[in-house]
């Protein structure tokens, strides 16, 4: 089997269009389609072909990449693809749809004849745009030779967490991962917001804690957004956090643990958005400490 592959990428916003132009740029075949055909547009550029629909899309395609908001809008598309779909094609599902949506994406798969992988992706903008992903993967051992190369294009590490797709051992070690990322994102946040309130220099604070176990790259590269005032284009966006904050509160209740911080995360990227921030970076979750709006 050649290297060389066709690719349906099935949604293009920060995290999709990034992966098919990695994917062009590799030399495959991409296909690219998106509900709101502009913002698929610009991947022309790179040499992917615009699709009208998803099951134009998806037609001769050895493998459909989905990268779309949530576990609801990859089967809605993946439905309208059916028509189109062959059997034995590969679906690499990237969304991060959680456990339950993921049940009924590979149930989808088993109807058509799909082979399934669980495969969504850990890092944000920037990395996704040097094709520096980390690709969280279950799915069939026998076949993994024809989506590695995808995995290679928009990836610089795989890590493997099972053979069955439909047991979502990827999906569960992504909601772990994120719930991690959204506990540091909050806590950020409401130390900058703190140091505020308290006519705190921040960076006073990052030179106290400075090389010790406290100090964290991340802590600086979120607060750095706020602080300077970068919070777009956003890195991960403000309503996708709070998407995924709710899963993984959803996912701690369904499996019996209460996730406090997790829960209250969700709730404060929720007021961040009605503030008028979600298309912002996460970073912007630090506005929800205030009743309005200040400058940072």
């Amino acid at each position: 089997m050649t290297d060389k592959l066709t690719v349906s990428v099935l949604g293009t916003g920060i995290m999709g269009a990034a992966m098919a132009r990695n994917l062009a740029r590799a030399g495959h075949t991409v296909r690219a389609w998106n509900r709101t055909r502009a913002k698929a547009e610009p991947l022309a550029a790179e040499g992917a072909q615009i699709a009208e629909t998803p099951a134009q899309a998806v037609q001769d395609a050895d493998v459909v990449l989905t990268m779309l908001h949530d576990g609801p809008a990859a089967l809605d598309t993946m439905r309208e693809a059916a028509p189109a779909l062959r059997p034995g094609t590969a679906w690499v599902q990237s969304t991060t749809a959680g456990i339950e949506s993921l049940g009924t994406l590979a149930a989808f798969a088993r109807e058509h004849g799909l082979v399934f992988y669980d495969a969504p992706v850990l890092g944000t903008r920037q990395p996704a745009e040097a094709g520096q992903l980390t690709v969280l993967a279950a799915g069939p051992a026998e076949v993994r030779d024809r989506v590695t190369p995808v995995f290679d294009a928009v990836g610089a590490r795989t890590v493997w967490a099972g053979e069955d797709g439909a047991a979502g051992a990827a999906t569960r070690l992504k909601l772990v991962a994120n719930s991690w990322v959204l506990a540091a994102t909050a806590a950020a946040g409401e130390a900058l917001a703190l140091a505020k309130a308290l006519d705190v220099d921040p960076h006073g604070f990052f030179d106290l804690i400075a090389g010790g176990p406290l100090d964290m790259g991340y802590l600086r590269a979120k607060s750095d957004l706020v602080l300077d005032g970068r919070l777009t284009p956003p890195q991960f966006a403000v309503s996708t956090a709070a998407k995924d904050a709710r899963l993984i509160v959803q996912a701690g209740a369904d499996h019996g643990v209460r996730l406090d911080v997790a829960e209250a995360a969700a709730a404060r990227l929720e007021r961040a958005a009605a503030q008028g921030h979600g298309d912002e970076d996460m970073a912007a979750a630090y506005f929800a400490s205030f009743d309005d709006t200040p400058s940072a």
